[in-house]
């Protein structure tokens, strides 16, 4: 596609652009980032939300003179050692309903901070890829720190419903229904029992794993003739991830994810519509089994992007498939 570089000043369109509805407003884009890098701040912060205008140049202020003020420069959001967040910049309307975001829109550009190129790795040797990097980076893949910024960029624009624009030109545009593991953190643990019978409240047929549940404390499998299987392992993790926050005791993963029937469609960008139906199944069905769990034990739901997955969030899944059940 033509470059939509001019998305942002041309002193930022070095890297790439980042675009999101503009109700992902400044504070949720710093919230999200907070999930995946150390050390968030804003090394130029955006204005208070509600701060008043500059006082008016009217009859009060006759025969005063005084320069007008500057508009406020862009926010500036640190992203790891190297990268950096600046916007928002405003998105035409026809240029947001072009990319399919929600009009208004805003732009973020994602370059490094000191305002070079990062250095680029070999083609890809695979483009088994769900999230199309390796498709709009065919001539040499990112690295590092850069390619820990994509792969950010591409998960905010899922959670979003937003596009990301590699370097400028290629879209990247995550389904946000793609996303179907959860993991439930606690410090509450469940026995093997209690675990089989709350994931049995919704796949009858669930039983305990036979496989010596290796990586995992214990396993239930919910298997289905037709959607594939929900795994829950109850893990006893080391600490706490980035977005959960102020938690006490020892922390415990319930890690629930799907194994569809072909596993080699998870790694497509474009899967097949049998899957599509799948996955809106099961996806329904985690959102539904999460609730049952922090029904039981409490704690905060984090999705396979990283980020928290609020109470509400977890309704809204619950209503994509209305009745949706697991196909037993």
């Amino acid at each position: 596609m033509a470059s939509d570089q001019s998305l942002v000043p041309d002193q930022h369109s070095a890297g790439h652009v980042l675009v999101v509805p503009a109700a992902t407003g400044p504070a949720e884009v710093a919230g999200l980032a907070a999930a995946w890098f150390d050390d968030t701040v804003w090394l130029t912060p955006p204005p208070a939300p509600g701060a008043p205008p500059p006082p008016s140049l009217g009859a009060r202020f006759r025969g005063l003179r005084r320069a007008p003020e500057p508009p406020p420069g862009p926010a500036v959001l640190r992203l790891g050692d190297e990268h950096r967040a600046t916007g928002p910049f405003e998105v035409a309307p026809a240029r947001a309903r072009a990319l399919g975001v929600v009009d208004p829109a805003a732009a973020w550009a994602l370059d490094r901070l000191d305002g070079g190129h990062d250095a680029r790795g070999p083609q890809p040797a695979t483009y088994d890829d769900p999230d199309g990097i390796a498709r709009a980076f065919a001539a040499g893949l990112p690295e590092r720190g850069e390619l820990e910024v994509v792969r950010w960029a591409v998960a905010a624009a899922r959670r979003a419903g937003g596009v990301l624009l590699a370097d400028g030109r290629e879209a990247l545009r995550p389904d946000p229904s793609s996303g179907v593991d959860l993991t439930l953190w606690t410090s509450r643990v469940l026995t093997p029992a209690d675990l089989l019978a709350a994931v049995r409240t919704l796949v009858a047929t669930a039983r305990p794993a036979q496989d010596g549940s290796v990586g995992a404390d214990y396993r239930v499998v919910a298997a289905t003739p037709y959607d594939g299987a929900t795994v829950v392992d109850v893990v006893r993790a080391e600490g706490w991830p980035r977005p959960v926050v102020g938690e006490q005791g020892r922390a415990v993963a319930y890690r629930v994810r799907w194994e569809p029937q072909d596993a080699e469609e998870l790694l497509v960008e474009r899967p097949s519509g049998v899957h599509l139906i799948a996955r809106a199944r099961t996806r329904v069905l985690h959102a539904r089994l999460a609730q049952e769990l922090c029904r039981r034990v409490g704690g905060t739901v984090v999705d396979d992007d990283g980020f928290v997955v609020t109470p509400q969030a977890l309704d809204a899944r619950l209503a994509e498939v209305p009745g949706a059940r697991a196909w037993v």
